[in-house]
């Protein structure tokens, strides 16, 4: 019946993300011993505090249709926190709050990308940023990086691949899939390069803000005056609070482009959910000490993974300064066999993990990257050294 859906859904690719974890899931319920690590979400609970001013709103009555972008109160508290962690001074009227991170980012692309205008993608970059740009019509620009520079993109490389077609670029710090995160003077350095090309806009993913390894605040492209006016700041509570489920993201932008991302909002889902709007207010108004908590047990993890994943042959792994996953390089194996199964690609590398080891692990071609597979650690420190001891038993069979 595929013929009878639009050519637009038929030339979506499904996310991989979810592809793997719903494969997992199955083959879980079929009796095997899956573990998958395929998802980016915390697994921690959401803190008390929140869940309590969730419980709090449904008997004061927050069970009505909200503003299309976001209570007033909330969108307040959201201007605060910019100020507060990110140094940027916001009306709450430049804010609009969605049903997630992605459909922030999703707004702002339907907003501003026409047929044919590049959307240019440092990669590797999060599965969704391509499939949104190519929604809009847009022409996706991969612009690759490498491990050996950390997965980080200079203001030189990215302006050799700005033309005057080109409308905007979307890039994450902390990113996902790869945990780089830019220091003061590298986002400098793009802010400067930003200014010679003011018709460029720029999406600064920072929905892994909090969880920064680096010792040093999250800094934000916004946060440099003289280019405010061209970024567009995407966050959320998914991540840094545990939320994933409750579903809250926002963007922080230009008053035109605020309006406008409300009025496309307003067409396609209206407001987000009440009681997951009060959650939200408090979370980004409360003591962060539970998302420190939860951030100090993921640099243990981490640190805990890269000791087990460097001392498998071949692999080349670097320590990610933010974010929860490993993005390494498993070219190496390219080409080796192992029971009927050959390797070609990072998508080969995915199903023979699944299929011998039982580990469900994202293939990199998704995210840009021709030579790399993500593993988030977000799992039980059991779980992970579980997931070590089978990929490096399993990548010992190839050859």
């Amino acid at each position: 019946m595929n013929n009878l859906l639009s050519e637009r859904i038929n030339s979506m690719q499904e996310s991989a993300t979810l592809k793997m974890a719903k494969i997992s899931r199955e083959l879980r319920s079929q009796g095997h011993d899956v573990i998958d690590l395929s998802i980016g979400e915390p697994d921690f609970d959401t803190p008390q505090h929140i869940k309590d001013a969730a419980k709090k709103a449904i008997d004061e009555g927050y069970t009505h249709y909200t503003p299309v972008p976001g209570y007033p109160e909330l969108r307040k508290a959201i201007a605060a926190k910019l100020k507060r962690d990110n140094n940027i001074d916001y009306t709450f009227d430049q804010i609009v709050v969605s049903t997630g991170a992605k459909q922030s980012i999703a707004n702002v692309v339907l907003s501003l990308v026409n047929k044919g205008e590049e959307v240019l993608l440092p990669a590797p970059y999060w599965v969704s940023y391509s499939a949104i740009a190519d929604l809009a019509e847009g022409k996706s620009i991969e612009i690759p990086t490498t491990i050996d520079t950390n997965f980080k993109i200079t203001a030189a490389e990215l302006e050799k691949h700005i033309t005057p077609k080109t409308k905007l670029i979307i890039f994450s710090s902390p990113c996902n899939p790869t945990g780089a995160v830019y220091s003061f003077d590298e986002m400098k350095s793009l802010a400067e390069m930003l200014v010679r090309h003011p018709n460029v806009f720029v999406i600064c993913d920072e929905i892994y803000e909090y969880i920064n390894y680096t010792g040093q605040p999250n800094v934000s492209l916004a946060s440099f005056p003289e280019v405010k006016n061209q970024v567009i700041t995407v966050n959320g509570f998914s991540k840094g609070f545990a939320m994933t489920g409750w579903r809250v993201g926002y963007i922080a932008a230009p008053l035109w482009i605020a309006q406008a991302c409300d009025k496309m909002q307003g067409q396609i889902t209206s407001g987000t959910c009440s009681i997951a709007q009060k959650a939200a207010e408090t979370a980004v108004s409360s003591d962060l000490t539970p998302t420190y908590n939860m951030v100090k047990e993921f640099r243990k993890r981490r640190d805990m993974v890269y000791e087990l994943l460097t001392a498998i042959p071949n692999l080349k792994v670097n320590l990610p300064e933010g974010a929860f996953y490993f993005f390494f390089d498993v070219s190496a194996y390219f080409g080796k066999s192992y029971n009927g199964q050959t390797v070609n690609n990072p998508e080969d590398m995915s199903a023979y993990l699944l299929n011998e080891a039982k580990i469900g692990l994202v293939n990199g071609e998704a995210f840009g990257d021709s030579r790399c597979i993500r593993l988030s650690y977000a799992a039980s420190e059991e779980k992970l050294r579980e997931v070590c001891k089978r990929l490096k038993d399993a990548l010992a069979k190839l050859s």
